[in-house]
């Protein structure tokens, strides 16, 4: 292990910036488990069916890479809304199990179907972002990374707007609140949780277009960023948004501070040594109790 303060600087503003994409893919789960309780543990092979899309519209097409959200977003809310309606609604009263089971299967499904069709290749897709670099001293910052955490921001931002201040976004709280009131009150409870789920898979569409310039592609790529989801969902207070927004930022700065510190495997012992630290203080996670 060798430590330098140059080195711990590029690891904190690398982690930074990677903590916005990994908040803004936890978002979405976080989402669906505000609203609906079931963990998508697909979440991770919907990420990856939007990085193909994005890659092949990049690499095939010729698209500038951020434009691809004009296809990528809606197509991952079409895609969830679709599997949501065939697979998870007629088990949405089911016991936990059946959907732990259920999603699980869903997961090897989509990813052994990446694997027949898309083979076991590993693609990047190289773009002008990919090679443009700013420097700070001598802490270098990548520029695809610096968009992508803007970006991330961004699409966090919004929405948290459509959340709090649209009747969509009261509809999907009050849902997620007390879903025997909100039918009293008119509201299409079913729709809500549809809509719920495409939005939640809508932000991985905005996330893979935002990481194709400087991040490959794969059928196994959903599970790192799957397992990272689930760990920053949990650590932020299940179903709480800002939690999972400032979880989002510490999980990227341990990975990366851990990644220059310990070597090879060892890099991922700091994050679930945090994990796990914080889950015997506080089991409810840092902001779990608040709704927001």
């Amino acid at each position: 292990m060798v430590f330098s303060f140059e080195l711990f600087g590029q690891a904190v503003v690398t982690g930074i910036l990677i903590g916005g994409i990994f908040a803004l893919i936890s978002v979405g789960l976080s989402l669906i488990w505000g609203v609906m309780r079931i963990i998508n543990f697909a979440h991770g092979e919907f990420l990856m069916i939007a990085m193909y899309i994005a890659y092949f519209l990049v690499a095939k097409g010729g698209w500038d890479p951020y434009l691809t959200i004009l296809i990528t977003a809606p197509a991952l809310f079409l895609i969830g809304i679709i599997i949501f309606q065939v697979t998870i609604r007629p088990i949405i009263k089911d016991p936990p199990i059946n959907q732990i089971m259920l999603t699980v299967g869903l997961s090897l499904i989509l990813q052994n179907l990446a694997l027949v069709f898309l083979k076991a290749d590993v693609l990047t897709a190289n773009t002008a972002y990919t090679r443009m670099n700013f420097y700070l001293g001598g802490v270098v910052v990548r520029g695809s990374q610096l968009i992508a955490f803007v970006g991330s921001a961004l699409a966090a931002f919004i929405l948290y707007w459509i959340l709090q201040k649209t009747d969509i976004g009261r509809a999907i709280r009050a849902a997620s609140q007390n879903r025997d009131a909100a039918t009293l009150v008119g509201i299409n409870v079913r729709s809500t949780y549809l809509l719920a789920f495409g939005l939640g898979s809508a932000s991985l569409g905005v996330a893979a277009s935002l990481m194709i310039p400087f991040y490959y592609t794969s059928p196994t790529v959903g599970l790192f960023f799957g397992l990272i989801a689930y760990v920053v969902v949990v650590l932020g207070g299940l179903g709480n948004f800002i939690g999972t927004l400032v979880a989002g930022l510490i999980i990227g700065l341990t990975e990366s501070i851990g990644a220059s510190l310990l070597p090879g495997s060892l890099a991922r012992v700091l994050t679930f040594g945090i994990f796990i630290f914080v889950l015997l203080l506080r089991p409810q996670g840092i902001f779990g109790g608040k709704q927001k």
